[in-house]
């Protein structure tokens, strides 16, 4: 009499639950390794990343050049040497009364204290007693405090070596942007030869192409705004009577690149210089009130104008764009973060799998009425009214 043996229950595999669970880790892990990587290497991606930007920027105007049968080598020389020779000039003129400024700063500080306590004489008597009770605790140790040994450091070398570095980079990004823009549309065709399918081919041309005219649109109109408002402050701060209006009209137009801090940044010091300035609370308030009321309507005129909704990011992206790239590369990373973000939007617009992220990065949102309305279709939501 045989027996047989009773089938034996194989276990549930449970590679396909450990492998989800996987996923989001090494998604983590991949992040992490990434901001890591552009942090540590950012002497070498940064310049890279300039460059990239400045060639889509530059491109258009390259190509418009090559149809006065100019060669790309040649055009290419010719704008950058512009751009140089300006940039050179301009901080050549407007350099001599910044560095003055800057010398001057802590006879500017002493100054402005004095001022404040002569504004706000509560402030003032707030910080005598202040002063008053560390007297009182100083005489009442009634030890002579010992000899402190100051070890003075000379900031020569730093100088150097920070100058050495920026410069470093910069003849970096120069050269790498001038054989980026002489070079043509190499890299384009490169792209295009590597690309498995014909539709894949189209879509890295399209996104290329979209690339650089998004880019290249948005700093031109970003650029000519912030020209417009530095000329227009510098006016207002010379009819205002405050010394060196052209200076503080170009760092106005220069923080103006920088989202959100930019403003900030530019109101606060031209509140200290107002203050320096002028005897009167009210007019050394004038000069920072002059620069918020050109930016307000900057910001909510002239911008949305010129730009219209092709660039309607959102702000909290922005936002947040902006302290992560700054956080990672500093000033230059933060007037990179915004042309970053319109590239990853027009990636992500332009790969069906990524469309999701593109509506995140959007700012355009319909209704709550709207998008039942677009939800309403058999099968998906429930005609209320039945």
């Amino acid at each position: 009499m045989s027996v047989e043996a009773a089938p034996v229950d194989e276990p549930v595999s449970s590679k396909a639950p450990a492998t989800a669970k996987a996923a989001p880790i090494q998604a983590a892990i991949v992040i992490l390794g990434a901001v890591g990587f552009l942090y540590f290497a950012r002497p070498v991606i940064l310049p890279i990343f300039l460059a990239c930007v400045g060639s889509m920027t530059l491109k258009p105007l390259i190509r418009w050049l090559a149809r006065w049968h100019i060669p790309p080598a040649l055009s290419s020389a010719l704008v950058l040497a512009f751009l140089v020779g300006a940039i050179s000039i301009g901080f050549m003129q407007l350099g001599h009364p910044a560095l003055a400024w800057m010398n001057d700063a802590p006879q500017h500080i002493s100054d402005l204290k004095r001022k404040a306590q002569k504004l706000f004489p509560r402030l003032a008597r707030f910080s005598q007693a202040a002063d008053a009770v560390n007297d009182l605790g100083a005489a009442g140790e009634g030890t002579t405090p010992p000899a402190s040994v100051e070890l003075k450091t000379s900031r020569v070398p730093t100088f150097i070596n920070w100058t050495g570095t920026f410069l470093a980079g910069s003849g970096e990004t120069l050269v790498l942007l001038y054989l980026l823009l002489a070079s043509g549309d190499l890299f384009l065709q490169k792209l295009v030869r590597v690309m498995p399918t014909l539709h894949d081919k189209k879509r890295a041309v399209e996104i290329s192409r979209e690339m650089q005219q998004q880019i290249s649109n948005y700093l031109f109109s970003v650029s000519v705004i912030n020209v417009g408002v530095g000329v227009v402050v510098g006016v207002g701060l010379y009819w205002l009577g405050v010394p060196n209006p052209a200076m503080w009209g170009m760092l106005v137009a220069t923080l103006n690149f920088v989202p959100y801090f930019g403003p900030v940044a530019g109101i606060s010091l031209l509140t200290v210089v107002g203050l320096l300035t002028f005897d009167t609370l009210w007019r050394g308030l004038l000069p920072p009130a002059w620069y918020l009321l050109l930016h307000l309507l900057e910001a909510n005129f002239v911008t949305p104008v010129l730009l219209g909704r092709r660039f309607t990011l959102n702000p909290v992206v922005i936002f947040i764009s902006l302290m992560f790239w700054t956080w990672l590369w500093g000033v230059p990373g933060a007037l990179l973060s915004v042309p970053i973000l319109v590239s990853i939007k027009v990636i992500c617009a332009r790969v069906p799998a990524m469309s999701s992220i593109s509506e995140l990065l959007t700012s355009e949102s319909n209704s709550i009425l709207d998008n039942l309305k677009l939800l309403r279709k058999p099968g998906i939501l429930p005609d209320p009214t039945l």
